[in-house]
């Protein structure tokens, strides 16, 4: 130990573990992957549907898993894991709704996931009944711990086993577009030998070709080792799986190390062409690797990523909405908080980067859109991704006191939604601007009040009424102020409530809802607030009431009053 480190040994077992080139071996001496530049994206395959779903505490209903397809699409993936078929009867019917015509685009090609077990096989080859473009994905855990642990099989018997699923796989889909995909389970601490064996085995068997591939897809199941070992494990299977030119090399990282982005992208390098990934990073444990850190990581080195994240805060909304999962305020490109500068030397880099952005546009008769990006502390122009650079707005920066945020929470008792800071942050600016003189705590409640509040009482309804009329099942009844009446049913009283105003003409769709107490003790009031969009643009809304369902219903009418 150097004199200048005078760190001392922790309590932390670390003898217990070992380290990952005591359990694998990874014959690679002479490596061409660290002269190599990324320069075109691989094949994106978004496993939110399979992979990700099973890693929710509440795996998605049909509407949800519906949404997340079509966003995904939307997006542009074009070869998607759908689902596990035998894993639930959820997961089957959902395979077989994409088997009705016209709900999967031509161009886009399913994948279905099965275990290396004959009848759990023949279940997801009857879900699959009448679709075309599909990828069946088979699995089983090779190494050695899960070997001999789990499923109690030595190398030749559990070789034979994978053969047999595989040739049933083959059997099963007879001339059909179907094609063959294989991941050996916890690749990265499988012997080196043993897989290559396994993998060449199925290319033979499936006899792969350059046109009908078959897809060897080496996860790092449990994350073990830094990034270049599992890029050396990549680049062996690489250099030595036979075919190769009938073989498309996919990787599936996880991120049990924190690493999982490091993993894929040092794989590329090493040869792998297609990446399994959740939008978000979600995945048991710590998660899959995160497709849209990934994709927006070649978008800012100049490379096309190949899907659309034009607009990340609708991609968000719709995942957060679908998982049930923030997304948190750090999450690189997407995070509430990426684009905001709480340092003053931050915000005066950036303020001036940006001035210098503008000129330099307008010295090349360009939109500032379209011009090259060199700004301070900001990796990529939010404007790509549909966002806007957001400074910490105090309410009087050279008081040096607290933000809109902390006043109206330590004096009025607010816990504002992130996303309502920063919608609420330009209306503080323009009344500051406009008068020149610092806001006072009692003046911001007013702009919040005026802002948020006041729409929902001007517009509020006549009388209204919500009852629960079965489980999970609820009906709105209401009438406005010129009497028109309001009905409709929902699975709550907000549902209902955006029923009862779509049959009125105004679509509603609520986006964001929280709620907090503001006063201790029972009967004390509360408020909620509400993002919505509405009839197509996004707006928030807030209430205050004893009644938390009247806070609520109140802050979504709101929300609908400030856009109407």
């Amino acid at each position: 130990m150097y004199d200048w480190n005078r760190q001392s040994p922790s309590a932390m077992p670390y003898h217990r573990y070992r380290p990952v080139h005591e359990r694998v071996q990874v014959p690679l001496t002479e490596r061409a992957w660290p002269a190599r530049r990324l320069t075109e994206a691989p094949l994106w395959v978004p496993v939110d549907l399979r992979d990700g779903n099973q890693a929710l505490a509440e795996p998605m209903d049909p509407e949800r898993k519906r949404r997340m397809f079509d966003l995904l699409t939307g997006m542009g993936f074009k070869e998607i894991e759908v689902g596990y078929p035998s894993s639930s009867q959820l997961d089957f019917d959902f395979v077989r709704h994409l088997a009705t015509p016209g709900v999967v685009p031509g161009d886009v090609t399913v994948v279905v996931f099965t275990p290396a077990r004959r009848d759990l096989i023949e279940r997801t080859f009857a879900s699959i009944e009448g679709m075309s473009r599909v990828v069946v994905h088979l699995y089983t855990a090779t190494a050695p711990t899960w070997r001999d642990v789990v499923l109690g099989q030595d190398r030749p018997a559990l070789r034979t086993m994978i053969r047999d699923a595989a040739a049933h796989l083959a059997r099963l889909a007879g001339d059909r577009d179907i094609r063959f995909q294989f991941s050996p389970e916890v690749f990265n601490l499988t012997e080196p030998d043993y897989v290559l064996e396994i993998c060449n085995d199925l290319t033979a068997l499936w006899d792969a070709s350059p046109d009908r591939p078959v897809i060897h897809n080496l996860p790092a199941t449990v994350e073990v080792a830094t990034p270049n070992v599992y890029a050396d494990q990549i680049e062996y299977m690489h250099r030595h799986l036979d075919r190769r030119d009938g073989v498309i090399l996919s990787v599936h990282p996880h991120n049990d190390r924190g690493t999982g982005v490091a993993c894929a992208e040092l794989a590329v390098l090493a040869g792998a062409q297609r990446v399994e990934g959740c939008l978000f990073g979600n995945g048991e444990r710590t998660g899959n690797v995160d497709l849209v850190t990934l994709a927006l990581n070649l978008h800012a080195q100049g490379v096309d990523p190949m899907i659309d994240l034009s607009d990340i805060d609708e991609v968000r909304r719709v995942v957060e909405h679908c998982n049930r999962l923030p997304v948190p305020e750090r999450h690189p490109y997407a995070g509430d908080l990426v684009y905001t500068a709480f340092s003053g030397t931050h915000q005066d880099a950036i303020k001036k980067g940006l001035a210098h952005h503008a000129k330099r546009a307008a010295d090349l008769g360009v939109p500032p859109e379209q011009a090259p990006w060199e700004v301070p502390y900001l990796l990529i122009d939010p404007a790509d991704v549909g966002r806007d650079y957001q400074a910490v707005i105090r309410v009087n920066s050279q008081s040096g006191k607290g933000g809109i945020a902390y006043l109206l929470h330590t004096r009025y008792g607010l816990e504002l939604p992130r996303r309502l800071q920063i919608d609420f942050a330009p209306v503080v600016q323009r009344a500051t601007d406009g008068s020149g003189e610092e806001i006072t705590a009692e003046q911001l409640w007013q702009l919040f009040h005026a802002t948020y509040l006041a729409p929902g009482e001007i517009g509020a309804l006549a009388e209204w009424n919500t009852v629960e009329t079965g489980p999970g099942a609820h009906t709105f009844t209401g009438t406005l102020r010129d009497g028109r009446r309001l009905s409709g049913a929902g699975n709550g009283p907000l549902s209902a409530l955006t029923a009862a105003l779509a049959a009125d003409g105004i679509d509603v769709d609520i986006l964001h809802y929280a709620e907090h107490a503001l006063d201790p003790g029972r009967g004390s009031r509360a408020i909620a607030y509400v993002e919505a969009r509405v009839n197509g643009a996004t707006c928030w809304g807030a209430a205050q009431d004893t009644s938390v369902l009247t806070a609520s219903v109140h802050a979504v009418l709101a929300a609908v009053h400030r856009m109407i």
